[in-house]
């Protein structure tokens, strides 16, 4: 279904499938799955969390302006920040500490891998920082490292270079290919960033698709993403679903 609806010329069009379920365990709220549009199962995704807060919110299925929401990478904390009209204006998800552990191996057959620094936030990500991510071919270059030896269960890649008003990131994203955002990957990048000097803990990450505002907390070594939500459409899907 995930494959099928995320087609963008036969189906609904998107970067994947999101479910949103009841939890059994008092630990959380809620349950969220994400499928990329491939079809394979995503531990983590950081926009669609705040999607997911929006619209349990929103469509009244909770009152409550901070949600637990259960992942595959654990229980991520959902802040609601709400206007004066009582909509849900952005959120902001503690998305836990970041790993540095890469267990990549480097393969000699396949080649080096370009300098970058690897950061999990869930799920794996590889930052490149470049003069002008601008100019980089994201779909050759991602396409290639995503699959590369050194990650065996393949990566999210990054090409980011730090600007004036905030660090400029494109993402290729595993299991989608080119995306306008990425909330663990913003993540990834501000603490790439932080990590090797190059910007303080908070950062505004510019992405095709809007910014994010990610902060790495030196009091508890957490992420906080802060960004907004919206809704694009909505609409009915009649199961069967067989494809055109």
């Amino acid at each position: 279904m995930a494959r099928l609806w995320s087609d963008r010329h036969k189906g609904i069009g998107s970067d994947g499938l999101v479910l949103i379920g009841a939890c059994s365990t008092p630990e959380a709220d809620f349950t969220m799955r994400i499928f990329n549009a491939d079809g394979s199962e995503a531990m983590m995704c950081g926009n669609a969390s705040r999607c997911v807060g929006k619209y349990l919110y929103e469509k009244k299925l909770t009152t409550q302006t901070q949600i637990r929401l259960l992942t595959l990478s654990g229980v991520k904390v959902l802040d609601l920040h709400l206007t004066s009209e009582g909509g849900v204006d952005s959120v902001t998800v503690d998305m836990g500490e970041p790993v540095f552990e890469n267990a990549c191996q480097f393969a000699p057959d396949n080649g080096l891998l370009p300098e970058g620094i690897f950061v999990s936030m869930g799920n794996p990500h590889y930052v490149i920082f470049a003069d002008n991510a601008d100019t980089v071919d994201v779909a050759t270059e991602g396409a290639l490292l995503e699959y590369h030896a050194a990650f065996p269960e393949r990566c999210n890649i990054e090409f980011a270079t730090i600007r004036r008003n905030g660090i400029r990131v494109r993402v290729w994203e595993r299991g989608s290919g080119i995306t306008m955002a990425c909330g663990t990957g913003a993540c990834a990048t501000a603490v790439a960033a932080a990590k090797s000097g190059r910007s303080g803990r908070t950062s505004r990450i510019i992405m095709d698709g809007g910014m994010l505002d990610i902060e790495w907390r030196e009091t508890d070594n957490h992420v906080y993403m802060t960004g907004p939500a919206e809704f694009a459409f909505e609409g009915d899907i009649e199961l069967p679903y067989s494809k055109i």
